[in-house]
């Protein structure tokens, strides 16, 4: 064997051997500024107890628009990720246009898209959706936000950075052995279960739904007790009605034995409902008998009604065309349109939250940390209680330098070590489980009774994120769920939600405008390249060989 023959074998047996080590030994590397393809520890734990077969079907093949190939890339190439990283994962890419009707009914709701390509718009249906299926279980996931966007390069911006959130949470469904426990406390005469149900029925997909009521706290407050420390976190819906001192205290104790709280009050009485029958109602302020114990807590709710000048908007009857009444959508000031924390995972990428007659939340000095999550414009007014609020007033001229109240503060994120409100004070019942302090807990509070109520056709639940008459979106029901999400999460899969990716994407007035020179530099030039280069290899070639 000569020498040269012997370096081609052994390259050759060197091949064979890389190739076989390939086959055991796996690694990639993330590059990207933004490290967009490296999981986060949260992930790589979630994965880690996919201990069976698992089978990823998404639903982006066949024809939709260009700039929705990106997000197809994106997800494939995520997916990729995850299957590096656990060898049960199996993907799945599938054209849904044969099984729109099958995938409807799973729950899996299409998405229609304004397409805009070489000057002409026109509308696409794509779905925009995934399945995950392990064991005998099944989670559907949603690669788009629901949100509002500006624009679809945004909304795809969105889809892309959510990628890792979304698949972690439809693992986190259907991974987990036992749910946490989740009760709407009763006996307030708070919402009622079919004013809450689109909410409600959102939370029962990853936690245990039950209601609790206070009533026995009359009867037997350290059974009460003990039974609600169960309960992971309880849901306080707009109650109406005084809470007693033993009440209190079993709440209070609640929160320090670890118990988490979302509250939605209304310290005013001001009903929508009763002000469409009537045309006018008198607000006046609600004793619910808690600014003591919310006071320990570090806020105060107020009894003042918050008017702004970005509101939501209401359908009035104005006019009659033959036998038909004709209604018209007009801004409603005393239903706030507010803004999120974009800051925050609770309240990040999700649209402007309505608000009905909702008060202000002030908060007070102490050791807890407040974190805003949903704040007014800056044009506002307060309106004292009690007052007469008239449906006319709709009507009336609106004048901007009227309303100078500044930013109002309606949900607040509370966290850290609270301290009881009855620490030094006369105990309203003996307690073993009695504590000072509770130790790392958290809770949210609304200055809205009305946030997660959502209403009623021909006597079933709407969808809380629309309403049935203007067909307004709001992000209520992303911003509760959200907020459950928060309180009850150890894993930190809700902080994937603030993950930020730099995407670059194609600006389609410049392609559209500048299309020809692209279409000459990228198809006429290469070919004249190779003809002149074939031109002058054919001269130098005759003139050598001539």
């Amino acid at each position: 064997m000569n020498k040269n023959s012997k370096y081609i074998f052994l390259a050759f047996v060197g091949l064979v051997f890389l190739n076989y080590i390939n086959q055991f030994v796996y690694k990639r590397f993330d590059l990207t500024e933004d490290q967009r393809y490296t999981l986060s520890e949260t992930t790589n734990s979630m994965l880690s107890k996919v201990d069976k077969t698992t089978h990823i079907t998404v639903y982006l093949e066949g024809k939709f628009p260009s700039e929705f190939k990106r997000l197809q890339i994106e997800t494939k190439d995520f997916l990729e990720e995850l299957r590096a990283k656990n060898k049960y994962i199996k993907i799945h890419f599938e054209n849904p246009d044969n099984q729109r009707e099958r995938l409807i009914k799973k729950g899996m709701m299409p998405s229609q898209l304004t397409v805009e390509e070489n000057g002409k718009v026109s509308e696409a249906i794509i779905f925009p959706c995934a399945e995950i299926r392990f064991k005998n279980k099944t989670s559907i996931v949603s690669l788009l936000p629901n949100s509002i966007m500006s624009s679809q390069e945004q909304q795809l911006q969105k889809a892309i950075e959510n990628l890792e959130y979304s698949f972690m949470n439809g693992f986190q469904k259907i991974i987990k052995k036992s749910k946490k426990k989740i009760a709407l406390l009763t006996g307030k005469k708070g919402l009622q279960d079919i004013q809450l149900y689109s909410f409600l029925s959102k939370l029962s997909d990853k936690y245990s739904l039950s209601k609790f009521t206070l009533d026995s706290v009359k009867t037997n407050p350290q059974q009460t007790l003990e039974d609600l420390t169960t309960i992971d976190l309880a849901i306080i819906a707009k109650p109406t009605e005084k809470f007693t001192e033993k009440e209190k205290f079993t709440l209070d104790q609640y929160v320090m034995n670890g118990g988490k709280i979302v509250w939605m009050l209304d310290n005013v009485q001001a009903d929508q409902d009763s002000l469409m029958a009537t045309g006018k109602m008198l607000a006046y302020p609600r004793d619910l008998n808690l600014t003591d114990l919310l006071f320990s807590y570090g806020v105060r709710v107020s009894t003042s009604i918050i008017k702004d000048l970005y509101a939501s908007k209401i359908a009035l009857a104005t006019g009659n065309i033959g036998n038909q009444t004709q209604f018209q959508n007009l801004d409603w000031f005393y239903h706030p349109l507010v803004a999120g924390n974009p800051n925050h995972p609770i309240t990040k990428n999700i649209a402007n939250i309505r608000l009905q007659f909702a008060n202000q939340i002030d908060t007070l000095k102490n050791s807890i940390k407040k974190t805003p999550l949903l704040i007014s414009s800056p044009l506002t007014k307060k309106i004292g209680t009690p007052t007469i609020v008239e449906l006319q007033s709709i009507a009336e001229t609106t004048k901007e330098e009227n309303y100078t109240s500044g930013s109002q503060l309606f949900s607040v994120l509370l966290e850290g070590n609270f301290k009881s409100a009855y620490k030094n004070r006369v105990k309203p019942f003996k307690s073993n489980l009695f504590k000072a302090s509770s130790f790392q807990n958290k809770m949210i509070v609304i200055a809205d009774g009305d946030i997660g109520k959502n209403q009623l056709l021909k006597g079933n639940p709407t969808d809380l994120a629309i309403d049935k008459w203007t067909k307004q979106s709001f992000g209520n029901k992303d911003f509760l769920v959200n907020a459950v999400d928060y309180l009850l999460d150890d894993t930190g899969l809700i902080k994937l939600r603030n993950k930020q990716l730099k995407i670059k994407m194609l600006d389609k007035k410049k392609a559209f405008k500048e299309r020809v020179y692209w279409q000459i530099l990228n198809v006429i030039f290469p070919l004249v390249l190779l003809t002149l280069f074939g031109i002058v290899f054919h001269y130098f070639r005759k003139k050598k060989y001539a």
